[in-house]
Protein backbone atom coordinates (compact mmCIF):
# COMPACT_ATOMS: atom_id res chain seq x y z
CA UNK A 1 0.00 0.00 0.00
CA UNK A 2 11.10 -3.44 -6.01
CA UNK A 3 14.62 -3.52 -4.27
CA UNK A 4 14.63 0.11 -5.31
CA UNK A 5 17.51 1.33 -2.76
CA UNK A 6 16.60 4.95 -2.56
CA UNK A 7 16.24 5.27 0.66
CA UNK A 8 19.58 6.26 1.43
CA UNK A 9 19.46 8.88 -1.15
CA UNK A 10 15.82 10.41 0.11
CA UNK A 11 17.97 11.31 3.41
CA UNK A 12 19.99 13.52 2.23
CA UNK A 13 17.03 15.86 0.99
CA UNK A 14 15.60 15.44 4.67
CA UNK A 15 15.49 18.33 6.84
CA UNK A 16 17.83 17.27 9.43
CA UNK A 17 15.33 17.62 12.26
CA UNK A 18 13.55 14.66 10.50
CA UNK A 19 17.25 12.93 9.88
CA UNK A 20 17.53 13.38 13.58
CA UNK A 21 14.58 11.38 14.65
CA UNK A 22 14.76 8.19 11.99
CA UNK A 23 18.79 8.21 12.13
CA UNK A 24 18.58 5.55 15.42
CA UNK A 25 16.22 3.72 14.01
CA UNK A 26 17.84 2.96 11.18
CA UNK A 27 20.72 1.78 13.22
CA UNK A 28 18.83 -0.69 14.78
CA UNK A 29 16.46 -2.45 12.16
CA UNK A 30 18.60 -4.40 10.01
CA UNK A 31 17.38 -6.58 6.61
CA UNK A 32 19.62 -9.64 8.48
CA UNK A 33 17.70 -9.01 11.58
CA UNK A 34 16.64 -12.87 12.23
CA UNK A 35 19.48 -14.38 9.98
CA UNK A 36 20.48 -16.16 12.77
CA UNK A 37 17.08 -16.67 14.81
CA UNK A 38 14.77 -17.28 12.20
CA UNK A 39 16.48 -17.51 8.40
CA UNK A 40 13.36 -18.79 6.65
CA UNK A 41 11.31 -16.11 8.25
CA UNK A 42 10.77 -13.87 4.76
CA UNK A 43 9.89 -17.15 3.09
CA UNK A 44 7.14 -18.43 5.43
CA UNK A 45 5.78 -15.28 5.17
CA UNK A 46 5.90 -14.71 1.67
CA UNK A 47 4.15 -18.05 0.71
CA UNK A 48 1.49 -17.11 3.10
CA UNK A 49 0.52 -14.10 1.89
CA UNK A 50 0.52 -15.31 -1.43
CA UNK A 51 -1.84 -17.94 -1.13
CA UNK A 52 -4.05 -15.21 0.87
CA UNK A 53 -3.32 -12.94 -2.23
CA UNK A 54 -4.41 -15.73 -4.36
CA UNK A 55 -7.78 -16.85 -2.99
CA UNK A 56 -8.82 -13.22 -2.73
CA UNK A 57 -6.87 -10.80 -5.12
CA UNK A 58 -8.70 -7.71 -3.13
CA UNK A 59 -6.60 -8.85 -0.32
CA UNK A 60 -3.40 -7.05 -1.41
CA UNK A 61 -4.81 -4.03 -1.03
CA UNK A 62 -6.12 -4.85 2.35
CA UNK A 63 -2.80 -5.65 3.98
CA UNK A 64 -1.09 -2.54 2.41
CA UNK A 65 -3.56 -0.14 3.94
CA UNK A 66 -3.18 -2.40 7.10
CA UNK A 67 0.08 -1.66 7.56
CA UNK A 68 -0.32 1.91 6.62
CA UNK A 69 -3.36 2.59 9.17
CA UNK A 70 -1.21 0.56 11.94
CA UNK A 71 2.18 3.11 10.92
CA UNK A 72 -0.23 6.05 11.79
CA UNK A 73 -1.15 5.45 14.37
CA UNK A 74 1.59 4.93 17.64
CA UNK A 75 4.44 3.93 14.89
CA UNK A 76 4.41 0.53 13.21
CA UNK A 77 4.10 -1.46 16.35
CA UNK A 78 1.51 -4.17 15.36
CA UNK A 79 -0.82 -1.91 17.99
CA UNK A 80 -4.03 -2.16 15.39
CA UNK A 81 -3.99 -5.97 15.49
CA UNK A 82 -4.87 -5.97 19.05
CA UNK A 83 -8.35 -6.99 20.19
CA UNK A 84 -10.52 -5.02 22.74
CA UNK A 85 -9.89 -6.02 26.28
CA UNK A 86 -10.68 -4.27 29.82
CA UNK A 87 -7.16 -2.72 29.63
CA UNK A 88 -6.96 -2.05 25.86
CA UNK A 89 -9.03 0.60 23.84
CA UNK A 90 -8.95 -1.07 20.17
CA UNK A 91 -8.07 0.81 17.02
CA UNK A 92 -10.06 -1.53 15.00
CA UNK A 93 -13.39 0.31 16.03
CA UNK A 94 -12.47 3.52 15.79
CA UNK A 95 -14.02 5.55 12.94
CA UNK A 96 -11.59 4.94 10.06
CA UNK A 97 -10.72 1.40 10.74
CA UNK A 98 -14.49 -0.01 12.04
CA UNK A 99 -16.05 -2.63 9.52
CA UNK A 100 -13.25 -1.09 7.02
CA UNK A 101 -9.52 -2.24 7.57
CA UNK A 102 -9.63 -5.99 7.24
CA UNK A 103 -6.50 -8.70 6.56
CA UNK A 104 -6.56 -9.36 10.43
CA UNK A 105 -6.83 -13.34 9.88
CA UNK A 106 -4.32 -13.20 6.68
CA UNK A 107 -1.63 -11.62 9.73
CA UNK A 108 -2.41 -14.35 12.02
CA UNK A 109 -2.19 -16.95 9.53
CA UNK A 110 1.21 -15.68 8.54
CA UNK A 111 1.94 -15.52 12.29
CA UNK A 112 0.98 -18.92 13.43
CA UNK A 113 3.02 -20.27 10.56
CA UNK A 114 6.44 -18.64 11.01
CA UNK A 115 5.78 -19.67 15.01
CA UNK A 116 5.74 -23.08 14.44
CA UNK A 117 9.59 -22.89 12.94
CA UNK A 118 10.61 -20.04 15.45
CA UNK A 119 8.33 -19.66 18.34
CA UNK A 120 8.55 -16.02 19.97
CA UNK A 121 11.42 -14.56 17.69
CA UNK A 122 9.42 -12.86 14.93
CA UNK A 123 6.64 -9.80 16.05
CA UNK A 124 3.59 -9.44 14.40
CA UNK A 125 5.04 -5.46 13.67
CA UNK A 126 7.68 -7.30 11.18
CA UNK A 127 4.96 -9.54 9.89
CA UNK A 128 2.59 -7.06 8.89
CA UNK A 129 5.27 -5.26 7.30
CA UNK A 130 6.83 -7.98 4.93
CA UNK A 131 3.06 -8.54 4.39
CA UNK A 132 2.39 -5.42 2.87
CA UNK A 133 6.02 -5.61 0.38
CA UNK A 134 4.31 -9.22 -0.32
CA UNK A 135 0.94 -8.20 -0.95
CA UNK A 136 2.69 -5.45 -3.79
CA UNK A 137 4.78 -7.92 -4.93
CA UNK A 138 1.84 -10.45 -5.23
CA UNK A 139 -0.40 -8.15 -7.94
CA UNK A 140 2.83 -6.90 -10.26
CA UNK A 141 3.87 -4.02 -7.74
CA UNK A 142 7.51 -3.15 -6.66
CA UNK A 143 9.38 -4.76 -3.94
CA UNK A 144 11.88 -3.49 -1.68
CA UNK A 145 14.40 -4.54 0.82
CA UNK A 146 12.31 -4.47 4.27
CA UNK A 147 14.64 -3.36 7.02
CA UNK A 148 13.59 -5.70 10.68
CA UNK A 149 13.40 -6.09 14.23
CA UNK A 150 10.59 -4.39 15.69
CA UNK A 151 8.86 -5.06 18.67
CA UNK A 152 5.30 -5.57 19.27
CA UNK A 153 3.03 -3.33 21.61
CA UNK A 154 1.25 -3.57 24.67
CA UNK A 155 -1.53 -1.01 24.04
CA UNK A 156 -3.36 0.61 21.45
CA UNK A 157 -4.65 4.18 20.89
CA UNK A 158 -8.12 4.84 19.42
CA UNK A 159 -8.33 8.27 20.48
CA UNK A 160 -4.88 8.76 18.07
CA UNK A 161 -6.44 6.30 15.26
CA UNK A 162 -9.55 9.03 15.36
CA UNK A 163 -7.25 11.95 14.40
CA UNK A 164 -3.84 10.96 12.88
CA UNK A 165 -5.35 8.43 9.70
CA UNK A 166 -5.89 11.05 6.97
CA UNK A 167 -9.64 11.54 6.38
CA UNK A 168 -11.39 10.48 2.59
CA UNK A 169 -13.02 13.87 2.64
CA UNK A 170 -9.97 16.23 3.96
CA UNK A 171 -8.17 18.87 1.36
CA UNK A 172 -5.24 18.78 -0.22
CA UNK A 173 -3.45 21.32 3.03
CA UNK A 174 -4.88 18.98 5.73
CA UNK A 175 -3.71 15.76 4.05
CA UNK A 176 -0.09 17.31 3.83
CA UNK A 177 0.01 18.51 7.11
CA UNK A 178 -1.27 14.55 8.59
CA UNK A 179 1.91 13.03 6.54
CA UNK A 180 4.44 16.09 7.41
CA UNK A 181 3.67 15.05 11.09
CA UNK A 182 4.75 11.19 10.53
CA UNK A 183 8.02 12.24 8.72
CA UNK A 184 6.48 11.37 5.34
CA UNK A 185 6.80 14.74 2.75
CA UNK A 186 4.54 15.50 -0.07
CA UNK A 187 5.98 13.33 -3.00
CA UNK A 188 5.90 10.60 0.01
CA UNK A 189 2.08 11.64 -0.07
CA UNK A 190 1.26 11.07 -3.54
CA UNK A 191 3.51 7.88 -4.14
CA UNK A 192 1.71 6.21 -1.20
CA UNK A 193 -1.72 7.55 -2.19
CA UNK A 194 -0.77 5.18 -5.15
CA UNK A 195 -2.14 2.24 -3.61
CA UNK A 196 -5.13 3.36 -4.34
CA UNK A 197 -4.24 1.62 -7.69
CA UNK A 198 -6.13 -1.02 -6.15
CA UNK A 199 -8.74 -2.10 -3.71
CA UNK A 200 -12.25 -0.78 -2.86
CA UNK A 201 -14.51 2.06 -0.98
CA UNK A 202 -17.61 2.01 0.74
CA UNK A 203 -20.39 4.22 -1.03
CA UNK A 204 -21.10 6.77 1.76
CA UNK A 205 -17.29 7.79 1.31
CA UNK A 206 -17.48 9.38 -2.25
CA UNK A 207 -21.46 9.49 -2.10
CA UNK A 208 -21.42 13.28 -1.81
CA UNK A 209 -18.65 13.89 -4.70
CA UNK A 210 -20.59 11.90 -6.99
CA UNK A 211 -23.35 13.61 -6.72
CA UNK A 212 -21.78 16.88 -5.69
CA UNK A 213 -21.85 18.02 -9.79
CA UNK A 214 -18.57 19.61 -9.21
CA UNK A 215 -16.04 20.69 -11.95
CA UNK A 216 -13.02 17.95 -10.82
CA UNK A 217 -15.02 15.24 -11.56
CA UNK A 218 -16.10 13.70 -14.86
CA UNK A 219 -19.68 14.00 -15.18
CA UNK A 220 -19.89 10.13 -17.09
CA UNK A 221 -18.00 8.79 -14.37
CA UNK A 222 -20.07 10.59 -11.61
CA UNK A 223 -22.86 8.96 -13.48
CA UNK A 224 -21.11 5.32 -13.79
CA UNK A 225 -20.30 5.10 -9.68
CA UNK A 226 -24.21 6.49 -9.21
CA UNK A 227 -25.11 3.50 -10.61
CA UNK A 228 -24.36 0.98 -7.32
CA UNK A 229 -24.33 4.13 -5.11
CA UNK A 230 -27.58 5.69 -4.68
CA UNK A 231 -28.11 9.41 -2.83
CA UNK A 232 -29.78 7.50 0.11
CA UNK A 233 -29.01 4.16 1.38
CA UNK A 234 -26.45 1.25 0.52
CA UNK A 235 -23.95 2.81 2.45
CA UNK A 236 -21.75 -0.54 2.16
CA UNK A 237 -21.83 -1.04 -1.10
CA UNK A 238 -18.31 -1.19 -2.76
CA UNK A 239 -16.84 0.21 -6.05
CA UNK A 240 -12.97 -0.07 -7.21
CA UNK A 241 -11.30 2.73 -6.43
CA UNK A 242 -9.23 2.66 -9.95
CA UNK A 243 -12.08 1.54 -12.42
CA UNK A 244 -9.56 0.50 -15.22
CA UNK A 245 -7.06 -2.23 -13.52
CA UNK A 246 -8.85 -2.69 -9.64
CA UNK A 247 -6.78 -5.31 -9.14
CA UNK A 248 -3.21 -4.98 -10.50
CA UNK A 249 -0.71 -2.32 -9.18
CA UNK A 250 -0.04 -0.01 -11.68
CA UNK A 251 -0.37 3.46 -12.35
CA UNK A 252 -3.40 3.87 -14.00
CA UNK A 253 -4.68 5.31 -10.53
CA UNK A 254 -2.42 8.64 -11.98
CA UNK A 255 -4.26 8.90 -14.83
CA UNK A 256 -7.59 8.62 -13.70
CA UNK A 257 -7.34 11.50 -11.52
CA UNK A 258 -6.10 13.49 -14.39
CA UNK A 259 -8.32 12.59 -16.14
CA UNK A 260 -11.07 13.80 -12.78
CA UNK A 261 -11.85 10.41 -12.14
CA UNK A 262 -10.60 10.45 -9.08
CA UNK A 263 -13.05 7.99 -6.33
CA UNK A 264 -12.22 9.77 -3.01
CA UNK A 265 -12.25 13.59 -2.37
CA UNK A 266 -8.85 12.95 -1.25
CA UNK A 267 -7.80 11.37 -4.13
CA UNK A 268 -8.34 13.95 -6.77
CA UNK A 269 -7.37 16.94 -4.59
CA UNK A 270 -3.63 15.91 -5.06
CA UNK A 271 -3.99 16.75 -8.58
CA UNK A 272 -4.02 20.36 -7.64
CA UNK A 273 -1.84 22.97 -6.09
CA UNK A 274 1.69 21.82 -5.48
CA UNK A 275 1.26 18.13 -5.75
CA UNK A 276 -0.48 17.90 -9.21
CA UNK A 277 2.96 18.18 -10.81
CA UNK A 278 3.56 14.95 -9.47
CA UNK A 279 0.31 13.44 -9.88
CA UNK A 280 1.06 14.08 -13.70
CA UNK A 281 4.70 12.72 -13.69
CA UNK A 282 3.48 9.16 -12.19
CA UNK A 283 0.71 9.04 -14.73
CA UNK A 284 2.97 9.24 -17.68
CA UNK A 285 5.90 7.13 -16.28
CA UNK A 286 5.01 3.96 -14.02
CA UNK A 287 8.42 3.38 -13.49
CA UNK A 288 8.90 6.34 -11.54
CA UNK A 289 6.02 5.63 -9.64
CA UNK A 290 6.97 2.55 -8.51
CA UNK A 291 10.48 3.55 -7.24
CA UNK A 292 9.06 6.36 -5.08
CA UNK A 293 6.29 4.05 -3.97
CA UNK A 294 8.91 1.80 -2.55
CA UNK A 295 11.03 4.46 -1.33
CA UNK A 296 8.09 5.86 0.94
CA UNK A 297 6.89 2.61 2.14
CA UNK A 298 9.96 1.86 3.54
CA UNK A 299 10.15 5.66 4.90
CA UNK A 300 6.42 4.69 6.45
CA UNK A 301 7.88 1.57 7.59
CA UNK A 302 9.96 2.53 9.69
CA UNK A 303 8.18 5.30 11.49
CA UNK A 304 8.34 5.46 15.42
CA UNK A 305 9.36 1.31 15.67
CA UNK A 306 9.38 -0.30 18.91
CA UNK A 307 12.95 -1.54 18.94
CA UNK A 308 15.20 -3.97 21.03
CA UNK A 309 15.65 -2.96 25.02
CA UNK A 310 12.61 -0.64 23.98
CA UNK A 311 9.29 -0.90 26.05
CA UNK A 312 7.66 -3.88 23.67
CA UNK A 313 7.24 -7.72 23.09
CA UNK A 314 7.28 -10.47 20.81
CA UNK A 315 3.40 -11.34 20.41
CA UNK A 316 2.67 -15.11 20.45
CA UNK A 317 -0.66 -14.54 18.78
CA UNK A 318 -1.38 -10.84 16.93
CA UNK A 319 -4.57 -10.10 18.60
CA UNK A 320 -3.34 -10.16 22.07
CA UNK A 321 -1.09 -9.45 24.79
CA UNK A 322 0.93 -12.72 25.62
Amino acid sequence: MNSFKLFFTLLIFLPVSIFLHITPCQAQLSTTFYDATCPNASTIIRNSIRRAISAERRMAASLIRLHFHDCFVQGCDASILLDETATIQTEKTAIPNANSVRGFNVIEAAKRDVERACPGVVSCADVLTLAARDASVAVGGPTWNVRLGRRDSTTANRDAANTDLPSPFAGLDILMDAFDKKGLNARDMVALSGAHTLGQSQCFLFRGRIYSNGTDIDAGFASTRRRGCPQSGGDSNLAALDLVTPNSFDNNYFRNLVQRKGLLQSDQVLFSGSTASIVSQYSGNPRTFAADFAAAMIKMSEIQPLLVGERGIIRRTCSAVN
